[in-house]
């Protein structure tokens, strides 16, 4: 058997050319971004709990600051995934930012379902869990008006609790990548559709239908890119300390998703992506008519031109239906996550929410 000390080894390393140097340079990095460097730290603009409901938390972010608009904003997320997307990292977070432009900023976490959450309904989340979300945050802030962002699911939701609720004093909804028409949802319209894809099979079998069941359906839609794309990336610029920085930041988010409440997924399935209920007007919330003619706040609707988990025609069809006078769609070159992270956030997200709320909250 042969020793050899890290000196000798050293020496060796010495003798080989430069650019293989780079790479075993590079290798090594990656390996111990992978087994030894600890996990990023993430949701740091700083927030207080001011309402909990279950396992849900609603935030106020930065309660100290001063607040220069008058108007709150009550951000809704989906309930997928966990709601630090919006707070990635000190100069990568749409909260932050907000914040700084002195917005009064809140956010509705759902929190992690376990199995006795498995009967949890979209209408508990419309019904019970936001209109109180609301009250609360229009009490904490003094405020007459609120302002609703929501983001992917989030916005679904936020849209079906509008319809059902004109008369709150909802002055601006903002819709983040959000579906609204399903009737071609790419290639999640194949996997679900209900004459191969036994639903209620999974369902009652589950109970939950966990993380991992979801990520994997989202990443096969670019199986290459999502599977395989990130390794490579990471190989090819392990050098760069930024890109390695915002590489483990991105994989802690990816992986670290929720369970999706069995009779909420059997709804979100069934109603929507199998019959396209919500768009049609035949969607039925504790036996409430949701139609979306009466959302009539002032809306922004951001879509995302490389998005393939919301494709930008579902989101799109939300601005015929609603009967709101001002009403603005935007389609931002970004994809689904990376419209709220990352430089084209930065820059194309984050001063279009922060000045389309200023103009419509004096």
């Amino acid at each position: 058997m042969v020793y050899t000390s890290t000196k000798s080894l050293e020496t060796l390393m010495e003798t080989v050319p430069e650019d293989c140097q780079k790479d075993i340079k590079r290798f090594k990095r990656v390996m111990d971004v992978l087994t030894k460097e600890p996990e990023p730290k993430v949701g740091q603009t700083p927030k207080e709990v001011i309402w909990t409901k279950n396992k849900a938390k609603l935030y106020r972010y930065q309660p100290a600051k001063k607040k220069t608009n008058k108007v709150p904003i009550l951000m809704i997320y989906a309930l997928i995934n966990k709601p630090y997307i919006l707070d990635l990292a000190p100069g990568s977070s749409l909260i932050e930012y907000l914040t700084d432009k002195g917005h009064d900023v809140y956010l509705l976490d759902w929190g992690t379902p376990g199995y006795e959450d498995r009967h949890m309904k979209l209408d508990d989340y419309v019904l019970d869990y936001i209109p109180r979300a609301v009250k609360k945050v229009l009490r904490t802030s003094e405020a007459k008006e609120i302002s609703l962002l929501g983001y992917c699911i989030g916005g679904t939701l936020t849209a079906i609790f509008s319809a059902l609720h004109p008369n709150l004093p909802i002055r601006n909804t903002i819709f983040l990548t959000s579906p609204f028409d399903f009737e071609d949802a790419g290639l999640f319209t194949n996997w679900v559709d209900e004459r191969y894809f036994n639903l209620d099979l999974m369902v009652d079998t589950f109970g939950n239908i966990p993380a991992e069941t979801i990520d994997f359906g989202n990443k096969l839609l670019k199986p290459l890119v999502n599977y395989f794309g990130p390794y490579v990336a990471l190989a090819d610029r392990a050098d760069n300390d930024k890109f390695v920085k915002n590489w483990t930041l991105m994989q802690k988010w990816v992986g670290d998703g929720v369970p999706f409440p069995g009779e909420a997924y059997r709804q979100w399935i069934g109603e929507f992506y199998q019959k396209n209920k919500l768009i049609k007007d035949e969607l039925y919330i504790r036996g409430q008519q949701v139609e979306l003619k009466n959302i009539k706040a002032n809306v922004l609707n951001i879509a995302a031109d490389r998005d393939h988990i919301a494709i930008p025609e579902q989101t799109e069809r939300l601005m015929d239906k609603i009967s709101s006078k001002d009403k603005t769609f935007k389609l931002i070159p970004a994809g689904h996550v990376s419209v709220t992270v990352g430089r084209s956030a930065v820059k194309h997200t984050y001063p279009l929410i922060d000045e389309w709320l200023t103009d419509h909250s004096k």
